[in-house]
């Protein structure tokens, strides 16, 4: 059902399970530029068939939900998003309240592991082929030199915006693109990632968050909440070495699954990948999200 949240407002779709509540329930966060139409929702749907109530939802700036300046990335403004979308949750009647989780997927990983990391509400994180931004890796990718050319190349981008002169904006996928390459525009500049309220468009300022963001620094307070990360052992857009990065980092319990995936988006919507990812994704919550009345154990 279409639901609607927050003053901004935020609009979702939430999924109920059949059966009798009240059932456990998961927060979704997803690729960026994503809408709940894409990714998301089809993780939603199908971890609501294995009996969650799921919420997947277009955070502010994107897709139906509100927020200015359109299609611009928000870091802090995706956490408060999140944070509501729990909020939302807790009030359902179809949910118990405590036994809530977050997925992430793609850049969306990152956004779930630091917010299931300092909300106490939030009892388990999952990422999926998830990317851990984090400013350490971004320098040391680039290089000192080229980071701190990359920081300075918008100054007058943000100076014009913070100052409510014309945003300016790239194309989220293709030449000149945001995410450049063969593989994001597979899945939207196609028919495999058409979604009505998707669009090609990103403000040029929502690359410097992405090269500026700390993600990762989630991995380091996340205990004793339990942690899974689902992974393509070959991604050339979020890295394994990101993936092993977080594992490291985490305490137990966690667990890292690595799938035969050789493409990122392989994890968006291809089999079997996704139905394998699936079956790791809840078979890990069964044990941490189970219903007061079981004995939690360790899925290994």
């Amino acid at each position: 059902m279409r639901v609607e949240f927050t003053s901004i407002p935020l609009i979702g779709e939430l999924r109920v399970p059949d059966g009798r509540g009240p059932h456990p329930a998961l927060v979704f966060t997803g690729p960026f530029t994503g809408v709940k139409e894409q990714v998301t929702g089809l993780y939603a749907e199908r971890l609501t068939e294995r009996g969650y109530v799921t919420l997947a939802f277009d955070h502010r700036n994107f897709g139906e939900s509100g927020g200015q300046p359109r299609s611009h990335e928000d870091p802090q403004g995706k956490l408060a998003d999140l944070r509501a979308a729990v909020g939302y949750l807790r009030t359902r009647p179809e949910v118990d309240a405590d036994r809530i989780g977050a997925v992430g997927i793609c850049l969306g990983g990152g956004y779930a592991l630091r917010f299931a990391a300092f909300d106490p509400r939030v009892k388990v994180f999952v990422g999926i082929a998830g990317a851990y931004n984090s400013p350490y890796m971004m320098r040391e990718g680039m290089g000192p030199d080229g980071y701190q050319g990359a920081l300075a190349s918008f100054g007058e981008v943000l100076e014009r915006q913070d100052q409510g002169g014309p945003v300016e904006y790239v194309p989220a996928v293709g030449e000149g693109g945001a995410m450049p390459g063969e593989e994001p525009f597979a899945y939207y500049g196609t028919e495999r990632g058409a979604a009505e309220h998707w669009r090609d468009e990103v403000t040029r300022a929502s690359v410097l968050e992405l090269i500026t963001m700390d993600n990762l620094m989630g991995a380091d307070f996340l205990s004793p909440k339990p942690g899974l990360l689902v992974h393509g052992v070959v991604d050339a857009y979020c890295s394994p070495e990101g993936a092993h990065a977080v594992h490291s980092r985490l305490d137990e319990p966690k667990k890292l699954v690595w799938l035969d995936a050789r493409l990122h988006i392989d994890l968006y919507d291809t089999e079997p990948y996704v139905s394998q990812a699936v079956a790791a994704t809840a078979e890990f919550l069964s044990a941490y999200l189970a219903a007061p009345a079981s004995a939690p154990g360790s899925p290994g």
